[in-house]
């Protein structure tokens, strides 16, 4: 039983997005937070990293946790305002408009400036940063969670006790794997290299001013180039920087470690670089051969879960589904992952912590089931792969009709999702 006044407090494992969100939303509901991160400090903005879209439901929440004036979210992210998917002749080395919606209503933001957004907003307190999670278990008598750590820094192990563990661990979440021991992500039949070009210092660079000639709407268009077999997406973030992820259909590699991003060495980027002049337009091609430390991510998703929270551990972001990022579905279900949770346990209270995880669990899984699945079929299509009930897409032979599943908007529960 919780003790009458005594706030309860969660743990949380990991200091990404989902993680650093589900705090805010903990904290709101009047919960003391603690964040488990391996890492030692804050990232501070590096070239490397992801960009990501924001919907408008997430920039509503994000800006009901910042205590920022309205502007502040807007003017440190950048408009998305076009789905432009395009088809790309390797050869004739052109493209031509597919399919066009300009009634998108994202805002493209990077990585690491979010988690900033986010970061700052939080009492310093609620990091631990160089804390690796080592393990935990529930002391059902007493309706508690006992974690250990690692802390990196000296090696020592500490014990924290806390009221719930929120796995926010990734798509690898070795929390979930305690419960679920045979789980296994299943890979998607490709792969993707990202980057991120900074052309601060290069803005009157032949490589710039061709790329914005190339594409006319940067600055407020979501770009999809597909070619035989093959898509990118391309587009400007704050900041003078390009974002751009190349997926490339290949055999499943061997996953090491705990990471489904890999270390790249010179070689391959040398022939990444090489593919590239084969298969996009000059212009594309001079930004990726021009982005410095670029990065190779292995695509896996996993079928819908049928449980995201276990007695008092429940999952958050990539642990609860993981995903393919075809419908800028990540970012956006990590955050109403934790808008949700954090709602649901507010109106419960202390003493009904049970009720309010399975009303969480009620109001997500529907939602990121039928999203997880839409985003992986969205991926197959745009790879030119297999599917059941249509023949793979090809871009040179499309017609109008052919290209309305390329579409986000046609993502379950695209601008929205129950609260």
């Amino acid at each position: 039983m919780v003790g009458e006044g005594r706030k309860l407090k969660a743990v949380i494992a990991g200091g990404s997005i989902a993680g650093i969100s589900t705090a805010h939303a903990l904290i709101l509901a009047g919960w003391d937070v603690l964040i488990l991160e391996k890492t030692t400090s804050p990232p501070t903005g590096s070239p490397t990293g992801a960009g990501l879209g924001l919907n408008p439901l997430s920039q509503q929440i994000i800006q009901s946790w910042i205590s920022k004036p309205p502007q502040f979210l807007h003017n440190s992210t950048f408009p998305l305002t076009i789905d432009q998917n395009e088809a790309t002749d390797s050869e004739k080395k052109v493209n031509r408009t597919l399919i066009r919606d300009e009634s998108f209503n994202f805002r493209a933001a990077h990585w690491a400036d979010l988690h900033g957004i986010l970061y700052n907003a939080l009492p310093e307190e609620v990091f631990l940063w160089g804390h690796l999670f080592i393990s935990y278990h529930v002391a059902n008598e007493k309706g508690s969670v006992i974690i250990k750590a690692k802390v990196l820094q000296t090696g020592e192990i500490i014990e924290i006790v806390g009221d719930l563990l929120v796995a926010a661990d990734g798509c690898l979440s070795s929390i979930r794997q305690k419960y679920l021991p045979d789980f296994k992500l299943r890979y998607s039949g490709y792969c993707a290299w990202r980057g991120v070009l900074d052309f601060s210092e290069i803005e009157d660079s032949e490589t710039i001013t061709g790329i914005k000639k190339a594409y006319p709407d940067l600055g407020k268009c979501l770009y999809f180039d597909l070619a035989s077999g093959t898509h990118s997406v391309f587009y400007e973030l704050l900041n003078k920087k390009l974002n751009w992820i190349w997926y490339v259909n290949q055999p499943e590699p061997e996953v090491k470690g705990t990471s489904v991003t890999t270390k790249v060495t010179s070689d391959m980027i040398q022939k990444m670089h090489k593919e590239a002049e084969k298969v996009w337009i000059p212009e594309l091609a001079k930004v990726m051969k021009e982005t410095k430390e670029p990065f190779l991510n292995f695509i896996y998703d996993s079928d819908p879960l049928e449980k995201i929270f276990y007695d008092n551990v429940v999952f958050v972001g990539d642990a609860a589904h993981p995903t393919t990022p075809h419908c800028l579905r990540s970012t956006n279900m990590s955050l109403l992952d934790a808008s949700v949770l954090g709602k649901c346990i507010e109106k419960w209270g202390a003493e009904k912590l049970g009720s309010a995880l399975e009303e969480y669990q009620f109001i997500r899984l529907p939602v990121t089931s039928k999203q997880v699945l839409h985003a992986r079929r969205l991926g197959r299509i745009k790879q030119g792969l297999v599917l059941p009930d249509r023949d793979p897409f090809d871009p040179k032979s499309a017609r109008q009709e052919d290209c309305q599943e390329l579409l986000q908007r046609n993502t379950p529960f695209f601008n929205d999702g129950p609260l």
